[in-house]
């Protein structure tokens, strides 16, 4: 009996000293993955730096594959929720491998000022999307005239993916030199390409102004409204600070049973309520700080082939011709029966 007492001792020793072996492995398991992938983020920023983490960075991260949903809505909408307007300008019809220019407007008021992400006041930013029909692109540096060039000045444009070199982004830029963004656009040629075919073509086009209310994640940015998730009375208003220096509001509803809701509010958006004050759900606790928003536009542009130009051309002249054969004709026949009659 005792021996089998000891036996089920050192079983036990040994159970723990394994648990322990395991629980140790796992811990050092957790510890090098949470340091690789510190090490990864912070070396991919240096290797990488991205110098803005706005659109169209957010748009290229979530939706990879295209910027327009299925419903015909680009994408850029789904974070910048105020409606803007915005124009293009593209030629009716263009010849194949030649380079012309597309216009995206992005007009808004220039003394407006938006909310930037610490809280203080700066200028709007623009951005666009422009998505050609298949084959189009941006023209190579050396097919495009001197006088086009100074049209585009030193815009940066950006392929959205490197399968689709036909949705073109910018942005984002100063808005107050860039409400007018031109496209040096090259068309393509079915003659070398089999895959083009001659016809109408559909273009769209979004632009941007100002900062989004929503960042991909689904947070709210501190250029947006917020509102009370709780119907009750606000009974206290807090500034507080974090541990980066970030200012904060927070606000606490009590609500009719006795339970404490706090909303947090960036820096940024205005507080229009007061402690004391009564509050259903839904109603805003801030001022609408958003100055910009987003817009779309569709355009048409036929590819035309010049041959059918010239039998076009043919065609009219050929018609025109049979005209004034015509008339003569006819002038001719007047004067023999004018003949005819005096005779």
């Amino acid at each position: 009996m005792t021996n089998s007492i000891v036996v089920l001792i050192e079983m036990r020793n040994v159970f723990l000293t394994a648990r322990l072996t395991r629980s140790a492995r796992a811990i050092v398991k957790t510890l090098l993955i949470a340091i690789a992938t510190v090490t990864f983020y912070f070396t991919s920023d240096l290797a990488l730096p991205q110098a803005a983490a706005a659109y169209p960075f957010w748009a290229q991260q979530t939706y990879p594959e295209t910027p327009r949903e299925p419903t015909g809505r680009i994408v850029c909408a789904n974070c910048h929720l105020a409606a803007k307007p915005t124009e293009v300008e593209v030629p009716q019809s263009v010849l194949p491998d030649t380079v012309f220019k597309a216009v995206v407007k992005i007009p808004y008021d220039t003394s407006l000022q938006q909310v930037g992400a610490d809280g203080s006041k700066a200028g709007l930013n623009v951005g666009a999307v422009l998505m050609l029909p298949e084959g189009f692109k941006i023209a190579p540096e050396d097919r495009i005239s001197e006088e086009l060039k100074e049209e585009v000045g030193d815009t940066y444009f950006q392929p959205y993916s490197e399968e689709k070199d036909n949705v073109v982004i910018v942005g984002p830029l100063p808005g107050e030199q860039y409400q007018e963004i031109v496209f040096p656009i090259l068309s393509p040629n079915p003659a070398t390409d089999k895959n083009i075919h001659f016809g109408k073509y559909s273009v769209h086009v979004g632009g941007n102004r100002g900062r989004g209310q929503v960042y991909p994640t689904g947070e709210k940015s501190n250029n947006t409204v917020y509102n009370a998730s709780a119907t009750g009375t606000i009974s206290k208003i807090a500034k507080e600070e974090d541990g980066d220096g970030n200012v904060k509001y927070v606000v606490s509803i009590q609500s009719e049973s006795g339970e404490v809701v706090t909303e947090t509010i960036p820096l940024g958006p205005e507080l229009i309520v007061s402690e004391g004050q009564a509050v259903k759900s839904g109603d805003a606790l801030t001022s609408n700080p958003n100055v910009g928003g987003f817009g779309q536009i569709d355009a048409e542009i036929v590819l035309q082939d010049s041959s059918r130009v010239q039998w076009m051309i043919a065609f009219i002249a050929l018609v025109m011709l049979a005209q004034v054969m015509l008339v003569l004709k006819k002038k001719q026949v007047e004067k023999v029966q004018a003949a005819e009659m005096n005779f």
